[in-house]
């Protein structure tokens, strides 16, 4: 199975109601997010993190268990869910959250499981990776599994979260030494290296240890970086209604092709050569089909696979 670790909230979308403008509110949250793409395309999944036990935890427990993900990892707590408001822009989605002392930042190290199913991958990222004390638990976690199983990792950076880059640079650049397996947007190399070529950065990263980098370049589709070359593959043209949870859906389709292929470990990953440009056009399909609906609203395997674009 995959285990997906980090933040669960709920995202407030711009919506027209009756009277004027207000939002609508989805299950969300980054890890959240790819942890219902897999179980949407029938991947063994599980969720990792803390969910509260107000009205809106309630409904993300709820999902998790609709849409296939076992819940066994939630720790819950009296601490209020995170809400986020996404913004919609021309050019994509800025956030405004409201998520101090809330449940899903105050995983600690003793809410961790003792051990993780063997064989089992392990995804994690976001904000979850940059705000205490989720961040030093998820980081404790990553520092115990490395070498045992592939780790997955998206930074997916949210600045207005971070209170030390320096600090946040550096836990990152641990992690990535850890990690098997890293998406990144092209919007988050142009943050986290911003002296620096992005595509020119993400290659950097191999020689700290993952085996595959892959950029997301948005409409113009995705890049996978290895020792071995690079692999493009373009993104379907679709009727966008909005493109919150694309990355995510993106990174889910990744990790569920792996999975379909009995590719999820570091060694056959490594083996992958021209089967990159195959996972990442499936990937773009799952991301092409979010973006034709509201919020974080993944696509189902049956939908990707009979899709026309």
């Amino acid at each position: 199975m995959i285990v997906v670790a980090g933040e669960a909230l709920v995202d407030f979308t711009p919506a027209n109601c009756e009277g004027g403008a207000g939002y609508l509110h989805h299950p969300g949250g980054s890890p959240y997010n790819v942890a219902i793409g897999l179980g949407r395309l029938e991947v063994p999944v599980a969720f990792l993190g803390r969910i509260s036990r107000d009205h809106f935890g309630e409904a993300l427990i709820k999902h998790l268990r609709e849409n296939g993900v076992d819940p066994r990892y939630v720790v819950r707590g009296d601490e209020p869910t995170t809400l986020a408001f996404a913004h919609i822009r021309e050019d994509g989605v800025d956030y405004a959250f409201y998520g101090e002392g809330a449940a899903d930042r105050e995983l600690a190290p003793d809410d961790l499981p003792e051990a993780l199913p063997e064989g089992a991958a392990l995804h994690l990222g976001s904000f979850a990776l940059a705000v205490e004390p989720v961040a030093s638990t998820l980081e404790a976690l990553v520092r115990r599994e490395a070498g045992r199983r592939l780790i997955s990792i998206d930074p997916n950076v949210r600045p207005a979260l971070i209170p030390d880059r320096d600090r946040y640079l550096q836990r990152l650049q641990a992690l990535l030494a850890m990690a098997d397996l890293v998406k990144v947007s092209l919007e988050d190399l142009a943050w986290l290296a911003p002296n620096r070529a992005p595509l020119e950065a993400a290659a950097s990263w191999l020689s700290l240890g993952p085996a595959v980098v892959i950029v997301t370049l948005g409409e113009r589709g995705s890049l996978a970086i290895t020792e071995r070359g690079q692999w493009s593959a373009g993104t379907p043209r679709v009727s966008v209604i909005d493109t919150v949870g694309a990355g995510d859906a993106f990174t889910s389709g990744v990790l569920a092709w792996l999975w379909h292929e009995g590719a999820l470990n570091r060694a056959d990953l490594l083996a992958l050569g021209e089967e990159h440009r195959a996972m990442l056009e499936f990937a773009g399909r799952v991301a092409a089909l979010s973006c034709t609906r509201a919020g974080a609203n993944p696509p189902w395997r049956k939908e990707v696979e009979t899709a026309k674009f």
